[in-house]
């Protein structure tokens, strides 16, 4: 898998850390995560994707999210990696073809999240998730970062909000389908937490040490900068302590 930086490093690049964003769908991950990739020079990376891009290829296969045996097959056969266009847009592939533009569907969403808690494609997706931390200077997108995949990571964010703030994000983020109302947005974000809350393997839920912030009368400008300020903190600990 190939995941490059988001942009050009500001000035003074931090030395390289794993710096971990997780929360709950429709809390601006995404658009929080890449600009800080940005501003650090960092290479992003979108595990969501990754879940994504698993559920895509046994919806294409049908085969069930329960279904273990076949998971294993699918995964063992299975080749994920982000390529960046010139640009600068991020797409995944999937054996070979990109399938940047069918992940977001709703159904893809929820099989996403289903396909998550089997242990088989966990065990797939941590293998491949480690390997990119193994370099450092990268900031990983998801919801068990800094709990299940970099316990030790340098920096860990948990990015919130309130369930309305989060759907009416989400539902401006797919306004232009059409497809669906904000309360159909509102009762998806709503079960999709209790499916990825309530899961056994790895439930969504803040790291102990994780920084908590609550995003939603925050621009993405402010939550960037607070946790760019959590980053510098961490450097100058490191300083101190050498």
């Amino acid at each position: 898998m190939d995941a490059t930086s988001d942009g050009q490093p500001e000035k003074g690049r931090s030395a390289g850390m794993v710096i971990t964003i997780d929360g709950p769908a429709g809390a601006g991950k995404t658009t929080v995560s890449r600009a800080v990739a940005r501003r650090l020079g960092y290479r992003y990376v979108d595990t969501g994707a990754l879940y994504r891009g698993v559920a895509l290829a046994a919806a294409a296969n049908g085969i069930a999210a329960d279904d273990d045996d076949g998971l294993d097959r699918l995964c063992s056969d299975l080749h994920l990696t982000f390529i960046r266009r010139e640009n600068g847009d991020l797409r995944l592939f999937l054996n070979g073809r990109d399938v940047t533009g069918r992940i977001r569907t709703p159904e893809i969403s929820m099989l996403a999240s289903d396909v998550s808690a089997r242990p088989v494609v966990r065990r797939f997706l941590l293998e491949l998730q480690r390997k990119l931390g193994r370099e450092k200077c990268v900031v990983f997108e998801g919801r068990d970062m800094g709990t299940v995949v970099f316990p030790g990571a340098d920096v860990k964010i948990f990015l919130n909000a309130s369930h309305r703030a989060r759907a009416l994000r989400r539902f401006n983020e797919t306004a232009a389908l059409g497809d669906r109302t904000l309360d159909q947005v509102a009762d998806e974000i709503r079960r999709r937490d209790e499916n990825d809350s309530s899961r056994e393997l790895a439930p969504l839920k803040p790291a102990v040490d994780a920084v908590m912030i609550d995003s939603t009368e925050l621009s993405i400008d402010e939550v960037v900068e607070k946790i760019i300020a959590q980053v510098r903190n961490r450097q100058e600990s490191e300083k101190n302590v050498k």
